[in-house]
């Protein structure tokens, strides 16, 4: 496989730091760069794991100024964009009836503006290479909505939608876009599950466990990979068997 350059939003998170390990152990050539916005020390070392191969990037994905100053920075440097993961975002959950506006507005603008921003600021690129792979993080919540996450849920339903949509607008230019949706991952969201909670969680799930960043990293390999050329438009779960 030839080298490339890919990009990954939300790359201080286990989630982001799995798929970044994943591309650069897919080549020693690859060159990832890492876009974190607050906390950045697991981006820095992994960067300094991995001494010219990676390089943390400062991000936020809501601005869309932010999102073209970093593409125009990145062909400057390397004159092409190949790969790009929209795996920004956070959850801000509440029942309907008392959701503080910041928290609709913010989990929709991080999660699902934040994918807009990504894929506008990228494609001109793209287009121009007349080739390129996006692969958008949503989640199972998209799917199967549950009760207390109307933000959540409607935001990552939105980046389906638009990852379909795009799909279509694009294809015939050998561009790629498709959506996974992760289940119960072992994040930094589920540190904080006491052991019978985690017991009960693992119950919820036919294979009785939580996923491992590792599996989500290697399905974002694949679709973004030569092998998922004929893929697009496609939503993959990554859920142990929920839905």
């Amino acid at each position: 496989m030839n080298p490339r350059v890919i990009l990954i939003t939300g790359a201080n998170g286990g989630l982001g730091q799995a798929i970044a390990r994943a591309f650069l152990a897919e080549s020693p050539d690859n060159f990832v760069w890492l876009g974190v916005r607050h906390r950045r020390d697991a981006a820095e070392k992994l960067a300094a794991d991995f001494p010219q191969r990676c390089e943390p990037a400062e991000l936020d994905v809501t601005q869309p100024e932010a999102w073209r100053a970093l593409v125009e920075r990145i062909l400057a440097r390397q004159q092409r964009l190949d790969v790009l993961v929209n795996n920004a975002g956070f959850h801000a959950d509440s029942l309907l009836a008392q959701m503080p506006l910041d928290a609709w507005r913010g989990v929709l603008a991080t999660n699902l503006d934040g994918t807009f921003h990504g894929c506008q600021a990228v494609l001109p690129a793209m287009i121009s290479q007349r080739r390129g792979r996006i692969v958008n993080i949503a989640s199972l919540s998209a799917l199967a909505a549950p009760a207390g996450q109307t933000n959540y849920a409607a935001a990552k339903a939105g980046v389906v939608a638009l990852t379909q949509s795009l799909a279509k607008e694009i294809a015939r230019i050998g561009i790629t876009v498709n959506a996974i949706c992760p289940g119960f991952i072992e994040t930094e969201s589920l540190v904080s599950l006491d052991p019978d909670a985690r017991k009960a969680l693992a119950l919820r799930i036919p294979m009785r466990r939580v996923g491992r960043p590792e599996e989500v990293a290697a399905a974002v390999r694949f679709l973004a990979g030569a092998e998922a050329g004929y893929i697009t438009g496609a939503t993959l779960k990554v859920d142990g068997g929920i839905l």
